[in-house]
């Protein structure tokens, strides 16, 4: 899917203009007033803020973003109490540069536009979770039909501003459809407010079960419509939880799911085996950041887009935080095995369009070009892509979460005790002793999920990885790295690092001739050539086990119980072990992943929006093999 980016036009009064739908941005009155007095205070905002501590609001049509910044800037004014979630959609984003042109009409909300501007998302389609005030506002961003998005968002939605061009110009965005799903995300008491007062909505609106008054408008609309959920009965209280967890494994899973908790105030007692954190398959010098687009844009493009956008603005926040994190933004090239896959590459940029900052197809000259080396094929160039250290991430991560982490090393769990009594898990050491206790215990503890009984339904298979360490001079080619069939990154340190071979269940942890021999004639089909002079034998490396998935997605969310499932039982009916989560499978791919799925976890503990699409979500679930079991996997992971 391709997103078209907005054209920026005005009309002879300055107001921005949508030549596709032929109507404004918002009224002639003023943006920021209709958001005041139409949006605002159509919901009673910010009155309400004060009477709960995480509020979220939906709105159809981001535009400009004038709403978000006059309700973040209300919410700042308010010193509202909690968290602040906004979703919104829009099918025809602006880029940043010309969202940066449109906010100079606005100098009161500099600043806040400023951040927005900053840290605006690439116009690449689905969910795109921004974050602002230390998390304490955060933006959920569809980019995309809302029709197609609408039906994907998770979250229960408190009050909506219903913002799309005038129904008469953009009557899909004012229709049946839309307004089921208001009804299905709408919370108990929710709101809405527009300023249509057109009379297929109103009735539309009632059809969907609101109840809807006409009110004085604003400029020059004489009436507005707002709205409250008429069946509003609470649903009974959920038990206060204790926002404590205890995590195992502090690699790139476990410390991203500890500092997204973290975030949100719950405190973690953070278990390892190893001396430090990042020692397991999250230990290599560097590994490779990048998405894996494809042609039909399956569940696994999706979410490693997914999955390398948000992990882009996690490692900006952790360097703006002055955490101890490598990693080098070199760009990544992604050479064709042959002519054939060379085609399809050349077919998915073709396809997509997307933005040239994101993902370019380079010809075999131009690649050669860009990495000083001679190459027969091209291939996808990424260049905001690059490597990553990833003990480096892990301890970012750590640092970021600050004291709400306790971090014990050289600690091995032996077995999992859940005391019913007081719906609290236990991990013990070898003896039987307790070594650590919470009410919400999270395995990301790598391979070592496959010796724990209550992970018995994850599928979880060892894959022994070497990868060989090459001496490099500083600065010398390629400077940047170069897949194909393996990776061979830039120098770090004066190693290059090139691998990595694929041992499915193979539990060796001795560095092997063979498979140093094997990343040489890697390295030479990714650069003819370029491993002459090189000895295997004098080479030195590291080997890893990943925690691969037979479908090569993660597993995140809540465990289930291992038994008999029928093939048609929804996921959601699927007995789960109370108070015990995964977030394993990861692969190869641990470093594109770790981010988002840490925040996933932590929203899905928190009852918060879901920074992911329903059926991605669902295609994460570790139940999911219950009702489907896995195939056996085949071959290396590029």
């Amino acid at each position: 899917m391709h997103i078209h980016a907005a054209a920026v036009e005005l009309t002879t009064d300055g107001i921005p203009y949508s030549e596709a739908f032929n109507d404004v941005y918002h009224s002639s009155a003023g943006g920021l007033g209709q958001a005041t007095q139409v949006f605002m205070a159509g919901n009673r905002l910010p009155a309400r803020w004060q009477q709960t501590t995480t509020f979220t609001l939906l709105e159809t049509g981001f535009g400009l973003g004038l709403n978000f910044l006059a309700t973040w800037q209300a919410w700042r004014e308010a010193g509202a109490p909690g968290r602040l979630h906004f979703i919104s959609v829009e099918k025809f984003p602006f880029t940043r540069a010309d969202l940066a042109q449109l906010h100079e009409a606005f100098p009161s909300l500099a600043a806040m536009a400023s951040e927005l501007q900053a840290q605006w998302p690439d116009l690449v389609p689905g969910l795109h979770r921004l974050s602002f005030e230390g998390g304490q506002v955060v933006v959920t961003l569809g980019l995309g039909d809302a029709l197609e998005l609408l039906p994907q968002i998770n979250a229960r939605v408190d009050a909506f501003y219903l913002d799309g061009f005038s129904p008469a110009k953009n009557p899909e965005l004012w229709s049946p459809a839309v307004y089921a799903q208001l009804r299905r995300l709408a919370a108990p008491g929710a709101t809405l407010a527009t300023w249509s007062v057109t009379g297929h909505v109103r009735r539309g609106l009632q059809e969907a079960g609101f109840h809807v008054e006409r009110r004085p408008g604003f400029g020059s609309k004489r009436e507005m419509l707002t709205g409250r959920l008429a069946d509003d009965t609470p649903p009974p209280p959920a038990p206060a939880r204790e926002r404590r967890a205890l995590v195992l494994g502090a690699g790139v899973a476990g410390t991203s799911v500890a500092e997204r908790l973290a975030a949100r105030g719950w405190q973690i007692t953070l278990l390892d085996e190893n001396a430090a954190p990042g020692q397991g398959a999250s230990g290599n010098r560097a590994g490779v950041f990048r998405p894996l687009p494809s042609l039909d844009d399956n569940r696994l493009a999706r979410i490693t887009r997914a999955g390398f956008v948000y992990g882009k603005g996690h490692l900006a926040r952790l360097l703006a935080g002055g955490h101890p994190l490598r990693w080098g933004q070199t760009g990544v090239l992604h050479l064709a095995r042959d002519d054939k896959q060379a085609g399809k590459m050349r077919a998915v940029v073709d396809a997509h369009q997307p933005p040239a900052d994101y993902l370019q197809y380079l010809e075999p000259e131009a690649a050669t070009a860009l990495i000083g080396w001679p190459v027969a094929q091209g291939g996808w160039f990424f260049p905001q892509g690059g490597w990553i250290q990833p003990p480096s991430l892990c301890a970012a991560n750590l640092a970021a979460a600050g004291d709400r982490v306790e971090a014990r090393f050289n600690t091995r769990v032996a077995q999992l005790v859940r005391d019913s009594g007081r719906a609290c898990w236990q991990a013990l050491d070898a003896s039987g002793a307790v070594l650590a206790e919470a009410p919400v215990l999270i395995l990301a503890n790598g391979v070592g999920i496959r010796q724990l009984p209550e992970a018995g339904a994850l599928p979880v298979r060892l894959a022994r990885g070497q990868v060989s360490h090459l001496p490099a001079e500083a600065g010398s080619a390629p400077k940047m790295v170069v897949c194909r069939l393996g990776y061979v990154s830039p120098e770090v340190d004066g190693v290059r690092c090139a691998g990595a071979t694929f041992m499915a269940d193979d539990e060796g942890t001795e560095l092997r001739l063979a498979e140093h021999q094997e990343n040489l004639e890697k390295l030479d089909f990714i650069l003819p050539g370029y491993s002459a002079g090189i000895d295997p034998a004098a080479l030195d490396g590291r080997v890893g086990f990943r925690p691969a998935s037979p479908d090569r997605l993660p597993m995140v969310g809540p465990v289930p119980v291992h038994q008999p499932v029928a093939k048609e039982t929804p996921l959601h009916a699927i007995e789960r072990h109370p108070g015990l989560y995964a977030v394993s499978g990861f692969g190869a791919r641990g470093l594109v992943w770790a981010s988002l799925m840490g925040e996933l976890l932590a929203s899905q503990l928190e009852g918060e929006p879901l920074p992911l699409e329903q059926d991605l979500v669902d295609a994460l679930d570790p139940a999911r093999y219950l009702l489907k079991p896995p195939r056996p996997q085949k071959g290396n992971e590029e």
